[in-house]
């Protein structure tokens, strides 16, 4: 039997500074949630598009100004909105990101640029039915980093994602589930897998 949509669909949005696990996350709740009978896209910012691309090759070979990281990225999510996030929601899907626009008002805004501004240049962007929001110190997040064998970018400094951390927990979103990111992996998903259920079973309700 195919999956009973959910009116308006549902979008999940992961976040917090590198190193909390989002992407372990985000593959996890599409996992399970594909298990629990649900039409499930799972998808990421930026994108593999054209803008996206260029933003994430700055990570390795330099940042851009403020004001170019933010160019790329609304020309990046506008694609990425108008071609799977609509779309899908509109056919009463779910949609799991691996980041989203807090994550470009975190790390723009803790670059310089002003958080109102932020907010309103992605005012076209869906808001989440349910922002996961992974906290960490950076001191953690970046041993993580290491211990996979990666080296840390030009976003991940201690200074940098600090700054991070205080904007994604003063941005007071609608309908954000703050998660200790620092526990066990299985901790962290069986809290997160509760708040989808939740979110969709209000969904489902009409709230």
């Amino acid at each position: 039997m195919a999956p009973l949509p959910i009116p308006g669909g549902l979008l999940i949005a992961i976040e917090g500074i590198d190193g909390a696990g989002k992407t372990t996350l985000a593959h996890t709740l599409r996992d399970a949630l594909s298990l629990d009978g649900c039409t499930v896209n799972l998808s990421k910012e930026p994108t593999n598009g054209p803008w996206g691309m260029q933003m994430r090759a700055s990570a390795s070979t330099g940042r851009l100004s403020p004001e170019e990281e933010l160019r790329l990225l609304i020309l990046d999510r506008r694609q990425h909105v108008d071609e799977l996030v609509a779309p899908a929601l509109a056919r009463g899907e779910i949609v799991i990101l691996d980041r989203y626009f807090p994550s470009n008002v975190a790390y723009q805004g803790a670059a310089g640029l002003g958080i109102d501004d932020l907010m309103q240049a992605n005012a076209f962007a869906p808001r989440p039915d349910l922002l996961l929001l992974l906290d960490l110190a950076p001191e953690v997040g970046l041993a993580r980093i290491r211990l996979r064998g990666d080296k840390p970018n030009h976003f991940e400094t201690a200074e940098n994602l600090d700054r991070c951390r205080a904007i994604f927990r003063d941005m007071a979103l609608p309908h954000t589930a703050l998660i200790d990111a620092k526990r066990d992996a299985d901790e962290v998903s069986a809290d997160a897998l509760d708040q989808a259920r939740q979110a969709i079973a209000r969904k489902r309700a009409g709230g």
